[in-house]
């Protein structure tokens, strides 16, 4: 439509490679660049979500366990038996969901290698280096539920229900 109506002011007139301005914007590599750390900043919000998520399952279970626990600790457990309980069971969560995330990243890295310059499709320092901070970021999260289940009074988590 631009080309045609350029051709009738001036039939002369050459125009090559026609696009609209938001097309020759969206075209270049800031925008690029700035799409891709949109994409960057909504990951670390999603992770941050997903750690989350396990300390509102972990107090979830906690919760629902309150019970076990007052019968555990009126039989004898220890607060360290308590917390060791809780963080293996989040440490199962933990560990499922990194090897998914693991699987996950390195098939959507290879998958995105045209773009990458300089760096290999997957890194595994890298990818090694962000398990462990998600790792203990989850183990961390996880630490509040187990600390509330170490001292659950074992009389009024017997009288409660």
């Amino acid at each position: 439509m631009v080309v045609s109506t350029l051709h009738q002011i001036d039939p002369r007139l050459g125009v090559s490679y026609e696009a609209t301005m938001n097309e020759q914007i969206d075209a270049t590599q800031a925008a690029l660049l700035h799409r891709f750390s949109a994409w960057l900043v909504g990951g670390f919000a999603a992770m941050a979500l997903g750690v989350l998520g396990l300390y509102g399952i972990i107090a979830f279970a906690v919760s629902q366990r309150t019970r076990e626990i007052g019968i555990r600790m009126a039989l004898g457990a220890q607060r360290s038996s308590l917390y060791k309980l809780v963080m293996l069971q989040a440490g199962w969560l933990i560990f499922v969901g990194l090897t998914i995330g693991l699987v996950c990243s390195v098939a959507a890295s290879l998958w995105i290698r045209n773009l990458l310059f300089g760096v290999h499709a997957w890194d595994a320092l890298t990818l090694g280096g962000v398990s462990v901070l998600l790792g203990l970021a989850s183990m961390a999260a996880s630490f509040l539920p187990a600390r509330r289940a170490a001292s659950v009074n074992p009389t009024d988590a017997l009288r409660a229900e």
